[in-house]
């Protein structure tokens, strides 16, 4: 049977690894051939912030435009991205009940420089599987292809498709402002919700 095929995505969201879950007895492909789709969770998370949603997304440099292959996009270092980027998660969830559980983890990304986004995406996508404690084995594409056989999320997981989901409540940090945030990143929930995040997926 082919393996379901994922986009890699940063800092993903609820519905992606409620998906990975469902599929996590296969081995998972990881789309990494694809010319790199604009506007897309590729280089955007959404996460809670005191004023509502927030979108952190890392800068990239786009090189041939729409025509760049996604493994060749690279990280535009010009501004100080990740300290912002910590910063801002930082604000959102110091007083979450597991930021600090989790925090030690996480701060390197915005600290260690990276060069192209895949790497970035996928590091911090293997630290997430480790944190949730969901063993998943992955492979990657070799070469494009637009219609798989096997069950394909690439199109799937976008902000159109997506904007009528929302995952069964748990407790947010300001969800007494704005009420409950249903498909946010997963950080999110793992700085919520500790060690009962994958149980609760």
């Amino acid at each position: 049977m082919p393996h379901p095929v994922f986009p890699l995505l940063h800092l993903p969201n609820l519905y992606y690894f409620k998906q990975l879950l469902a599929y996590r007895n296969q081995e998972i492909t990881l789309e990494k051939q694809e010319h790199f789709p604009k506007q897309t969770y590729r280089n955007r998370a959404e996460i809670y912030s005191p004023n509502g949603m927030l979108n952190l997304s890392i800068p990239i440099n786009r090189g041939n435009g729409n025509h760049t292959i996604y493994k060749d996009i690279t990280i535009c270092n010009d501004t100080n991205w990740q300290h912002i980027h910590w910063k801002t998660i930082e604000s959102c969830y110091r007083n979450s009940a597991y930021f600090e559980f989790y925090e030690d983890g996480f701060a390197p990304f915005y600290e260690k420089k990276y060069n192209f986004l895949f790497d970035y995406n996928l590091e911090s996508l293997q630290l997430i599987l480790k944190n949730l404690k969901l063993k998943v084995s992955l492979s990657f594409t070799d070469e494009f292809h637009s219609d798989y056989e096997s069950v394909d999320f690439r199109n799937e997981i976008t902000t159109k498709n997506l904007q009528n989901y929302s995952a069964k409540p748990y407790f947010q940090v300001f969800e007494d402002r704005e009420g409950f945030k249903g498909n946010l990143s997963i950080i999110d929930l793992l700085f919520n919700q500790g060690p009962q995040a994958l149980s609760y997926l």
